[in-house]
């Protein structure tokens, strides 16, 4: 590990001046930064320091809906009334996430903005595609844990579980930078490794992340979210998957539905063929077996993975029922 400083900003507009200079790295829980430092995957002279920034902590509650400050923990995510209630896949991730030490320390930010746990890309030794070399290493080596949908040239998946299921919920980033603030919906946040096989959203130099924005639910929305793991305690997702469904009133037809996927594509995958499977019917479990089926429409397994397209349909179908309150026969 290189020798490095902190600096705290004082404010945001501080802190973006900072982060606009080369080898400056935001530091929020550190969860991941530590990390990528321990293994000489970054190697910043500087780490600005975040946590004292009060515009980035805190839920509130908004024009119906909710912001979420970036450096608001995810154990307070999961526990917090109105999440559960309105935004319930949204807790429900946030619950899943590591382990209750971490979560008491990993942020909404850093979650979102986490980079991907592929060993190729964590290994200090292995100049790879995203690294900036000539290649991915995962088509034609071990890819038991890389991308079935959306692959190409990298292969590497998204390890948030919290975006799947805020994108499900329509939810935007609110980002402040050097030329100012803009928001951008968190479904165009991040980026396929075609846009660029280095990175994995669309930030700025400079700019920050300050909080998510969720807009108001849609009356009578309904949510789940489901991840397959390994192991039941810390690990990350195979699979995982986000449902958010709204009934037509005074009938059991699906009025809207959003369907998220996680751990199977670089970027969160939404999937409009799901959602078209069960909007505009009445809901049953045949309806939430052929959302499954189309939800993984499409897909191009690597040599080691295709057993996450079995899971993907499984989780899909799942999130569905449990979002609907049908028991799964």
């Amino acid at each position: 590990m290189n020798r490095f400083e902190v600096i705290t900003p004082a404010d945001l507009a501080h802190a973006a001046r900072l982060l606009s200079g080369e080898g400056h790295v935001a530091l929020a829980g550190g969860v991941d930064v530590i990390d990528l430092l321990k293994l000489d995957i970054i190697a910043p002279a500087t780490l600005v320091n975040l946590k004292n920034l009060p515009e980035l902590r805190g839920i509130e509650s908004r024009a119906g809906g909710l912001r979420i400050g970036a450096l608001t923990q995810l154990h307070e995510v999961a526990e917090h009334p109105l999440i559960r209630e309105h935004y319930t896949a949204v807790a429900d991730a946030a619950r899943e996430a590591a382990t209750p030490q971490i979560r008491n320390l990993a942020t909404v930010g850093g979650n979102l903005l986490q980079r991907p746990r592929c060993w190729y890309f964590r290994h200090p030794d292995v100049h790879c595609l995203k690294k900036g070399g000539d290649r991915c290493y995962a088509p034609g080596g071990l890819n038991r844990y890389h991308a079935i949908l959306g692959g190409g040239p990298s292969f590497i998946v998204h390890p948030s579980n919290l975006a799947p299921a805020l994108i499900a919920f329509g939810a935007s980033a609110k980002i402040v930078g050097p030329s100012g603030q803009r928001s951008v919906e968190l479904e165009k946040f991040f980026t396929l490794p075609t846009v660029d096989p280095r990175r994995e959203n669309n930030l700025e130099p400079g700019e920050v992340v300050v909080a998510v924005e969720l807009p108001a639910p849609p009356a009578g929305a309904k949510s789940a979210y489901l991840e397959a793991r390994e192991k039941q305690s810390f690990d990350w997702p195979l699979v995982a998957a986000a449902a958010m469904l709204v009934g037509a009133p005074g009938s059991h037809t699906v009025h809207d539905a959003r369907i998220v996927l996680g751990a199977v594509a670089p970027i969160p995958w939404r999937s409009p063929d799901a959602e078209k499977e069960i909007i505009g019917h009445p809901l049953d479990a045949e309806r939430a077996r052929a959302a499954g089926e189309a939800s993984v429409r499409g897909a191009h397994p690597l040599s080691d993975n295709a057993y996450k397209v079995a899971i993907a349909k499984v989780l899909v179908r799942r999130a569905i029922l449990k979002a609907a309150g049908i028991e799964e026969t």
